[in-house]
């Protein structure tokens, strides 16, 4: 199947009634005919479901659908992006392990990889992760590089097949969140990604009603390494499924954030229209960060489609399709910034990105709130700096309630 395809019938199975949409399997255990049978589900000898914590039909057909337009070797839910890259993260190292991620994360992922110090977990933190940066920060502890494809909101694009090459020669695995761009702009397994995560929250849902995260396992033969000597009864019975074997059988059971089977369906009936959205987000997008450069109120505007933008040529080498609906500007100080925001009627003041409707956020305020401000530099946030997400309204009216709120 093709991409759009994908998205509708990927993976996809009818079920015994004909019914066109997954259903919403409510239950949180399910019953069954022998005691053998239940025994062999949870010795992971039988498939078959047994408690909704660690598996659903709904969620399963949703897992399968996001495995599919990611090209990947199999997914696995969780409650929320956060906790998908908890989830990810933790899946791997161990207390005295180190990992590399990018400054420029979005500001809860940021906090979250600084808390892990509580755990003994080093995280060093690099404004720019490039072939130099990462030769320099590796040494015999690091476990695993994070990054996302594009910062959030910094907007810094990523080199995948850069980041991937050291990975790769050094036996590192690498993570990369795709929440920004979705498999509509980029696929990272293309790229030498071993695992991909998204908030299903933000484009994948698209129109903000249901709360989730997603990790994708690319399939690695990284974890045979003996560095990684937590996945050896996993890489010695499930190869390169070792990964998603380890993760469902330890800290993904242990600690149960599962999603939840109406948000499972919600999510499945937003993913089929993703592309349909992406193109209009991309479209509109550039159409807004053009009228931006062109206004004298606005001292800078960040976004990788812009010719403008120092990161348009590797964005143009990994984005096929557009350059994705986020894009930030600034506006001198935070007084006009926030006079700016209570003047907007068409754009909501909100904490989301990926929906349907135009968002946009002070993030040195809110989202980034919790960060130093050592850090919110490192981050690209400043006093005077919001964040569009570019809704998929018509792109005048857009411009219309921009051009109001500078008036």
């Amino acid at each position: 199947m093709k991409f759009n395809t994908k998205l509708i019938h990927g993976n996809s199975k009818l079920d015994g009634t004909g019914a066109t949409n997954t259903p919403i399997y409510l239950s949180n255990a399910y019953a069954h005919t022998s005691a053998e049978k239940l025994e062999n589900i949870f010795q992971g000898k039988d498939m078959g479901y047994a408690y909704t914590r660690i598996s659903n039909p709904t969620v399963t057909a949703f897992e399968r659908r996001i495995a599919s337009i990611e090209n990947g070797l199999v997914a696995t839910s969780a409650a929320s992006g956060m906790s998908a890259i908890y989830l990810a993260v933790m899946n791997v190292v161990q207390s005295g392990d180190e990992i590399i991620a990018s400054s420029g994360l979005y500001g809860g992922t940021y906090t979250l990889m600084r808390n892990l110090k509580s755990f003994g977990i080093k995280v060093n933190f690099l404004e720019d992760i490039n072939e130099v940066t990462l030769n320099t920060a590796i040494n015999a502890k690091t476990k695993l590089v994070f990054a996302e494809t594009i910062g959030n909101p910094r907007l810094d694009v990523l080199d995948i097949e850069e980041v991937s090459k050291v990975c790769r020669d050094n036996n590192i695995i690498f993570i990369i969140d795709s929440t920004m761009t979705t498999p509509y702009l980029v696929k990272p397994f293309e790229y030498g990604a071993d695992i991909v995560i998204h908030s299903t929250s933000k484009y994948i849902n698209g129109t903000s009603n249901a709360i989730g995260g997603v990790i994708v396992d690319g399939g690695s033969s990284k974890y045979a390494d003996e560095k990684y000597e937590n996945f050896k009864p996993y890489t010695k019975k499930f190869g390169k499924m070792a990964f998603t074997a380890k993760l469902k059988d330890t800290i993904g059971r242990d600690i149960g954030p599962a999603l939840s089977p109406a948000n499972a369906f919600l999510n499945l009936t937003g993913v089929e229209t993703l592309s349909l959205r992406m193109k209009e987000h991309c479209k509109n997008a550039l159409a807004v960060a053009k009228f931006l450069e062109s206004s004298e109120k606005i001292t800078s505007v960040n976004y990788p489609g812009l010719v403008s933008s120092k990161y348009h040529n590797l964005a143009k080498k990994y984005y096929k399709n557009g350059y994705g609906g986020i894009l930030t500007f600034r506006l001198g100080n935070k007084e006009k910034a926030f006079k700016f925001l209570d003047n907007l009627k068409l754009i909501l003041n909100l904490t989301n990105i990926g929906d349907t409707k135009s968002i946009i956020i002070h993030p040195s305020s809110t989202i980034c709130a919790n960060n130093t401000e050592d850090e919110k530099r490192q981050m690209g946030v400043y006093d005077d700096l919001l964040r569009l997400s570019v809704g998929i309204e018509d792109v005048e009216d857009i411009i219309e309630d921009i051009k109001e709120a500078l008036r």
